[in-house]
Order: C-alpha cells, then structure tokens, then sequence
C-alpha cells in the first residue's frame, strides 16, 4: 500500500504550498485536504473535505474513510491573533492536537506531523544560537499552547509508541500567501506593500532580529523530516530548524537594491514587539543537521531576489 496523505488545516500559509508538494510527490488521488473553509481556488484534481478539528467525530470519520498513513495537522490560531483571543488558542491548539493523537492511536495511522514554533522560548531562554534544550519560558497563548504540545506529542510517543515528528518553525515567508496572523508576518508582508505602495510600516523596531524560513526551504525541510528512518530521529518533542535572521532594517536595505525608492518607517508600542523580543534572535539546529541532514538554501539576499521577482507577476 502506498502513501495516502490527509492535510488538516491545509488553507493556511504553510499547508497550501506543503499540499501542492505532497501532490506532486505522491499524486493528487492520495492527498486529501481539509479545513473549517473552503479554498479559494481548488487545485486540479484536489480532493478536499470541510472539517473543524475540535469535531472529534467529523475529524474520526474522515480517518476512516481515507484511511491515511500520514496526517498532517498545521490548523492552528497564531501569535498575534491568538492574543485577542486567548482561550480560543488554546481550545483549537490543544484540543485539535489532542484529537488527532488520541485517533492516530486508536486507527493506528502511521506517521502524524505537527508544526511547533519559535514561540516556545521566552524571556530567559538564550536569544543567540538558541539550543535545542534550555530555559523555555513562553508568554504568549500561541507559544504556551505550543511548548504543551510538544510534550504531548513527546509523551505519546513514549506511551504509545506513536511516531510523531515536528519542526520549530521559525518566521515562515512566502510570496504565495498573505499574512495570517504571526508575529514574523512583517517579513512577508514588507514585501506585498514594497510593490503595492513603495512603502511600509513595520510595526517591529528597525534593530528586532528574527529568525526567517523561506517557504521553499520550510517545504523541503519538513519533507526530509517525515522521510527520515525513525530510528535516526533523537527528537520526538520538535526540532530546532534555522534558515536566517535578519531585522527590519536588514530587509529594507536589500529590498532597496531592487526598489531603490522603497521607503520604511516604524510604529511604537505595537504589542507584537513584546512577543518578538521574548524571542530568539538566532536558532541552532545541530540536531537537525546532524539527524536528518537538514541545510537551508536561501538566505536573505537569495530570498528578497525570488520574492520580488515573483511577486511582479502577481501583484
């Protein structure tokens, strides 16, 4: 029996460039997506399935009647949306998770993914060359929801024998997608208003540096994760995985290489730069690297070149 893959959440940023890739690698027929929406444009040949992942029921009956061997579950609410409402993120970040695990073991599917995040370290944990083990802290709902899932899906594991694996990601861009909601979404938005307008307004502080995955890099990066043999993964809470880091100012500057006339100016007291600097300035991945051969391919000048060049067509 070959693969047959189910996407929750599959709308998203992450989950509409990470489905078109499971299709190609596995064909259209064995990848079925789903989400609490319907697209806005349906792939040729997409088998898509309306579902919320808090419906334990609908979510157990669409794992009978496709009987996938993986499950990806990337439906979540972000950083800064989750802040105005704080016990829906947790109620669709833990009782989604929760209900996919409970059914992955109860069904026996094969393989689950689940996204982690950056957000798990806080304000004591180590913000240059952020290990894969310290001081995590977190004190944004996303982040908090986030750090308990990795021991949920760690604990499972263990219990059950479940293998789960997952990624931290870091801010994820794309020319694909709009913003959704995170923290990191001015590195994707800068982009959209450096066309639109000419001009943006972060509301991040010129010198706030991030760590930044290009869409292609994370795609990629996730794939090779869930390709692994299980018995070279160490990691069943959720790798560290870098790509680069860079401020506003970083961006700008090299946007203007492209568009010389590209103008950047800041806001104050936007409560998105309290999460940002609760958080690292930059990853260490050695286990990833070391585990399943992981390497970034784009860096910040790579990235802003295949953006902007991208983007042209679409804007």
């Amino acid at each position: 029996m070959g693969e047959r893959i189910l996407i929750l959440g599959a709308n998203g940023q992450i989950g509409s460039e990470l489905a078109a890739a499971l299709r190609l690698k596995f064909g259209a027929d064995n990848v079925i997506t789903s989400d609490i929406r319907e697209p806005r444009e349906r792939a040729d040949q997409e088998i898509f399935e309306l579902v919320n992942v808090l419906d334990k029921e609908r979510v157990k009956h669409l794992f009978e009647q496709y009987q996938p061997t993986q499950v990806y579950l990337l439906a979540a609410m972000l950083s800064a949306t989750g802040e105005q409402y704080p016990q829906k993120a947790w109620d669709l970040n833990m009782n989604g998770l929760l209900n996919v695990l409970d059914l992955a073991v109860e069904l026996g599917t094969k393989k689950i993914f689940w996204p982690s995040s950056i957000a798990v370290f806080g304000p004591h944990s180590p913000k240059v060359d952020t290990p894969q083990y310290c001081v995590m802290d977190p004190n944004s709902i996303y982040g908090i929801s986030k750090l308990a899932g990795e021991r949920l899906c760690e604990y499972y594991h263990k219990r059950y024998g479940l293998d789960i694996r997952s990624i931290r990601y870091p801010g994820i861009i794309s020319w694909k997608t709009e913003p959704g909601g995170g923290t990191t979404d001015y590195a994707v938005h800068i982009y959209f208003e450096a066309l639109r307008k000419g001009a943006y307004t972060s509301f991040l502080s010129e010198e706030t540096e991030l760590p930044m995955l290009y869409m292609q890099d994370a795609v990629r990066g996730t794939l090779a994760l869930m390709d692994a043999p299980a018995e070279k993964l160490s990691i069943r809470s959720s790798y560290n995985l870098a790509g680069m880091s860079f401020t506003p100012k970083d961006i700008s500057e090299e946007i203007q290489k492209i568009l010389p006339n590209f103008e950047i100016s800041y806001t104050e007291s936007d409560p998105r730069q309290a999460i940002a600097d609760s958080w690292p300035k930059r990853i260490n991945d050695d286990y990833a690297r070391q585990d399943w051969g992981w390497a970034p391919s784009f860096d910040l000048e790579a990235m802003t070149k295949d953006m902007i060049e991208n983007l042209k067509s679409t804007i």
